[in-house]
């Protein structure tokens, strides 16, 4: 399974001229050899320029996600990394909900298709990632 960060998904829901190709691609490569998945912290990510629910459901419709909840052992884990982070002198711009998002695919043995490798390389050091090289 692939659990999808929201940068990448808003890259193809906003058409982004740099990164919405790429980001296209990835998706479709990623759902062919192993099925997508979101948790309810992307989707919240998601969320702002849609008035409804029912809107931002409507733009996700395509791409057959799997909806998945959140497992608490994924929480302790991203409370974890994100004291490490502070403490490394990570400043309040990493919210701790992108920690999260690394640790639920940590823990779940997923893949994280996201464009912001770095950040979780560092701190989820076993996860496996598809990002730009």
């Amino acid at each position: 399974m692939v659990l999808v960060d929201a940068n990448v998904l808003l890259d193809v829901l906003t058409d982004d001229p740099a990164w919405g190709e790429w980001s296209a691609n990835a998706l479709r490569d990623a759902y062919e050899r192993e099925g997508l998945a979101i948790n309810p912290i992307v989707y919240a990510e998601l969320a702002p320029p849609y008035r409804t629910a029912r809107g931002l459901d409507a733009q996700l419709a395509g791409w057959l996600l799997e909806r998945l909840p959140l497992p608490y052992e994924a929480g302790f884990l991203a409370g974890q990394a994100f004291v490490r982070y502070r403490r490394q002198g990570g400043q309040r711009r990493s919210p701790l909900p992108d920690f999260y998002i690394g640790a639920h695919a940590q823990w779940a043995g997923f893949t994280l298709l996201t464009r912001d490798a770095a950040r979780y390389q560092t701190y989820f050091p076993k996860l496996r990632l598809i990002a730009p090289e």
